[in-house]
C-alpha cells in the first residue's frame, strides 16, 4: 500500500539561488496529487526532493522536512539510494535503457539495488510488473528484444513497469504523457487510474484536462515575482481546484488567463 508524505517548511536551493519557498503540503496515501502551475515555479524541484533526486544537481540542498510514513527522508544517516527504492520516479521522457531488452529493463532497478533473485523469481516479477503497467499483453512474446524497440506509449509504460518492480509506497511522474500521443496518453491515465490502489501518486502536468481527470488533489504552484523564489500557492481537492477555486491566481490559471 502507498504511504502518505507530508512536507514541512520546504525550501530549496541551487547555491546561493532559493528555488522554492515555504512549501507546506499533505499528501494522501493512495491518491493521486496533481502539481500544475506556470513553468519555472518549482512542481518539478519540489517532485524531485521528494525522492531526494534534485542532488543530483551540483549545489543542490534542502531545508525543512519531507516525512514518508512519518519518517524524515532527510534525517542523519538516511540512505539517498534507499529513498528511491521506497519513492520511484517516472520522468517527462520514456528512458528505458538501450542496451537492455524489455526484461531487463524491467528487472533494472532490481539489479542495481544487487539483488540476486532465481530465474524463476525473476520472471514472476517480470510478469507482475509488466501486466501493472497493462503492457505484459502486447510484449511477452519478445521480452529478449531491446526496450528501446517499443512504441513511444509503451517505453513509457516500461518505466512504468520498471518503477513498480521494485515495489515502492510512492511514484512520482514528471510530465509522463507529454511526449504522447492521446491513444497512448489515455492508457497511461487509466494506469494511473488503477495504479493508485497499491501506490501513493504525484504528477506534475501542464495539462489542465489531465489534473482534472485524474487528480484526486490539485495543488497549484506559482512564482512570487519573476525571478524569485516558486511557492504553493493553493491546494485543494480537485473538483474544487477546476470548478469553484478560492483563489483569483489559481482560477486565472486555470482558465487560461494566465500563465
Amino acid at each position: 500500500m502507498g504511504q502518505r508524505i507530508d512536507v514541512e517548511h520546504l525550501n530549496v536551493y541551487y547555491g546561493d539561488f532559493r528555488a522554492v519557498e515555504d512549501v507546506n503540503i499533505n499528501i494522501e496515501a493512495n491518491k493521486v496529487t496533481a502539481f500544475i502551475g506556470p513553468s519555472g515555479c518549482g512542481k518539478s524541484t519540489v517532485l524531485r526532493t521528494l525522492d531526494r533526486m534534485h542532488e543530483i544537481t551540483p549545489g543542490a540542498r534542502v531545508e525543512g522536512k519531507v516525512l514518508l510514513d512519518g519518517r524524515d527522508l532527510y534525517g542523519p544517516g538516511v540512505d539517498p539510494v534507499a529513498v528511491r527504492r521506497d519513492v520511484g520516479m517516472v520522468f517527462q521522457k520514456a528512458n528505458p535503457f538501450p542496451t537492455m531488452s524489455i526484461r531487463q529493463n524491467v528487472l533494472a532497478g532490481l539489479t542495481l539495488n544487487k539483488k540476486h533473485i532465481p530465474k524463476a523469481d525473476a520472471d514472476e516479477v517480470v510478469e507482475w510488473a509488466l501486466r501493472g503497467a497493462n503492457l505484459w499483453n502486447e510484449v511477452k512474446d519478445r521480452l529478449d528484444k531491446p526496450g528501446i524497440g517499443l512504441s513511444g506509449g509503451q517505453q513509457q509504460r516500461l518505466c512504468i513497469a520498471r518503477a513498480v518492480a521494485v515495489h515502492p509506497q510512492v511514484l512520482l511522474m514528471d510530465e509522463p504523457c507529454s511526449a504522447l500521443d492521446p491513444i497512448s496518453t489515455l492508457a497511461v491515465e487509466d494506469l494511473i487510474n488503477e495504479l493508485k490502489n497499491d501506490y501513493t501518486i504525484v504528477i506534475v502536468t501542464h495539462n489542465m484536462q489531465q489534473a482534472a481527470r485524474v487528480a484526486d488533489y490539485t495543488a497549484f504552484f506559482d512564482l512570487k515575482r519573476v525571478g524569485g523564489p516558486g511557492h504553493l500557492e493553493y491546494f485543494a481537492d480537485t473538483e474544487t481546484m477546476f470548478n469553484n477555486p478560492r483563489n483569483p491566481q489559481a482560477e486565472r490559471y486555470i482558465s487560461g488567463r494566465f500563465g
